[in-house]
C-alpha cells in the first residue's frame, strides 16, 4: 500500500502502520512530508477495511517537530508575505491534526524516541500513547519563541491537568517514559524497545474489534465531552443510537444472541 518516500503506510490485519520516515532527520515534519501524510491520513480513514491506525517513527526517534529548514524559509520571506505565508501554513498543520484526531477509529501512537515540538503534539492528537523506555516528550516551543501549534495547547491539559500543561508549556523541559506514564502523557509502556510497535498493533487490533459503526460515532462523541453539556452529549447520544440501531453490526449480534439463547432453552 506504500506509495510514499517521506512515510511508510502498510496494514497488518486491519490495522495501518503509519511511520514517518525521514530518520536521518529524526522524522522532523517537512511541508513534502506533510502533504504525504495528510493524503495518507485520507486514505485511511476512507478506507472501510482498516479498523484503527498505529503512528510511530523511523529510526531512533519518533518526531523531531517542524522541519528547521521550513522555519529558515519563514524568515526569509519578504516581510509583507510572513503572516500570510504562515497562515497559510498553519492551516495545514491544523488539517493534519484534525485528520489525526477525528480518525473515526482507534489511533495509537507508537512513540519510539523523542517526541518534540510537533511530535508531541501529533502523539497527544492520538487515542492513546504506548511508549518505549527510550522516548521522551518535549513541548519545546517556547526555545524558538513560540507556541504550540500542533494541538498541545488543547490535548495536553486534557491529558494531564491545566496546571501541569503549562509547566511543560512554560519550560519546554524534557518529559522521559516513566514521567510520561505517571503524568498521563502515555498510557502504556512497552515491555522493551523491540516489541513496540507489535504491542501497539496487538492493542490496535483489541481496541477495533467492536462495531466499526458505534466505535466511529462514539469516538465522535467523546472527543468533544469536555466542550459539550450533559443535555448536547445525551442528545448526540440519542442520535448516534438511532444509526448505531440500523447498523448491520447491530442486527446481526442481536440475531446471534437470540440463537443462541434459543439453542439454550432448546
Amino acid at each position: 500500500m506504500n506509495e510514499y518516500s517521506l512515510i511508510q503506510l502498510d496494514v497488518r490485519d486491519g490495522v495501518a502502520v503509519l511511520t514517518l520516515n525521514r530518520p536521518e532527520k529524526r522524522n522532523a515534519i517537512s511541508d513534502d512530508m506533510r502533504t504525504e501524510l495528510i493524503d495518507a491520513l485520507e486514505r485511511v480513514t476512507a478506507d472501510r477495511e482498516i479498523r484503527a491506525l498505529v503512528l510511530t517513527g523511523n529510526g531512533k526517534g519518533f518526531c523531531a517537530g517542524g522541519d528547521v529548514a521550513g522555519m529558515q524559509r519563514r524568515m526569509d520571506a519578504p516581510p509583507g508575505e510572513v503572516g500570510f505565508n504562515g497562515w497559510t501554513r498553519q492551516q495545514r498543520v491544523h488539517h493534519s491534526v484534525a485528520l489525526l484526531h477525528g480518525m473515526p477509529k482507534p489511533v495509537i501512537a507508537a512513540v519510539n524516541g523523542g517526541a518534540n515540538g510537533l511530535g508531541a503534539d501529533l502523539a497527544m492528537a492520538c487515542d492513546f500513547v504506548i511508549a518505549s523506555a527510550s522516548a521522551s516528550f518535549t513541548w519545546s516551543y517556547i526555545h524558538r519563541g513560540l507556541i504550540p501549534d500542533g494541538g498541545g495547547m488543547y490535548f495536553l491539559p486534557r491529558r494531564t491537568s491545566l496546571a501541569t500543561a503549562k509547566e511543560l508549556i512554560f519550560s519546554g523541559r524534557k518529559v522521559e517514559a516513566d514521567e510520561a506514564l505517571k503524568l498521563g502523557i502515555a498510557d502504556r509502556l512497552s515491555t522493551s524497545p523491540d516489541t513496540l510497535l507489535t504491542e501497539a498493533v496487538t492493542w490496535a487490533a483489541e481496541l477495533s474489534k467492536g462495531s466499526a459503526t458505534a466505535l466511529a460515532l462514539g469516538k465522535t462523541i467523546l472527543n468533544q465531552t469536555f466542550e459539550l453539556t450533559a443535555d448536547q452529549v445525551f442528545a448526540q447520544g440519542s442520535q448516534a443510537q438511532g444509526i448505531c440501531y440500523t447498523s448491520s453490526e447491530h442486527r446481526e449480534s442481536v440475531l446471534a444472541f437470540l440463537a443462541k439463547a434459543a439453542v439454550a432453552k432448546g
